[in-house]
């Protein structure tokens, strides 16, 4: 995955200062920032990027496989440290906290990448995760992007959020809270200020979940729901 990112990390961080990019990112952000609003204690962004989504959210420290990712991530302040997420290079229960913005679906193997976000997290610590569900119509989109061979979907496999829920579950996960984002079309124009809704909203084009580590698989959590 270094290869892939690596050439092209400059303009993929530039691309968030487009008009686009930042009406997304706001809308994103938002709607992690509904699921928690300080990530408070020791946290660790997986796929940490070049620091977007580490830096508004209070992360202090994240990982990716990329070093020129990081680079910049770096720059943002981030501690940053080189590896994948199917390995995560820290004892067992280190975190409070761990981010996954929009990172599983670029994860080669997801169920082991989850578990080793389960292993690192403290007793009853939190994972939140941000992903574009394959479902909606923004997935749909990148999924004809990734057909397409863009330079970053084409590395992409997006899951639907109950595939996500149902991995996240199998690795000791149990489903807390939900948000959702991203109500316009791919091709229309950006709301001027982000609509949230709580819940997984079926057309929405961003997920927000919030999970607790449990000792094992349990059955899901109470959820405030928009439209499961």
């Amino acid at each position: 995955m270094a290869q892939a990112f690596d050439p092209i990390a400059g303009s993929y961080d530039r691309w968030y200062d487009t008009s686009a990019g930042r009406a997304i990112f706001r809308a994103e952000l938002a709607c992690l920032r509904m699921l928690c609003a300080r990530c408070d204690g020791r946290w660790l962004e997986v796929g940490v990027g070049t620091g977007r989504f580490a830096s508004s959210l209070g992360v202090a420290e994240g990982i990716d496989p990329s070093p020129r990712m990081l680079a910049i991530s770096a720059g943002r302040g981030i501690s940053t440290y080189t590896g994948c997420a199917e390995s995560l290079p820290f004892p067992d229960e280190s975190f409070e906290g761990v981010l996954l913005a929009l990172a599983i679906c670029f994860v080669a193997e997801p169920k082991q990448a989850v578990t080793q976000c389960h292993r690192v997290l403290r007793p009853q610590g939190r994972l939140l995760l941000g992903a574009i569900p394959a479902d909606s119509p923004w997935g749909r989109e990148y999924g004809r992007k990734k057909a397409s061979g863009h330079p970053v979907y084409a590395q992409a496999r997006f899951l639907t959020t109950g595939e996500i829920v149902a991995l996240m579950e199998s690795a000791g996960f149990a489903l807390q809270d939900a948000a959702s984002t991203l109500f316009w079309e791919p091709d229309g124009s950006p709301e001027d200020e982000p609509r949230v809704e709580a819940g997984i909203v079926p057309e929405a084009g961003f997920v927000g979940l919030l999970l607790r580590k449990t000792a094992g698989a349990c059955a899901r959590g109470d959820v405030r729901e928009g439209r499961w």
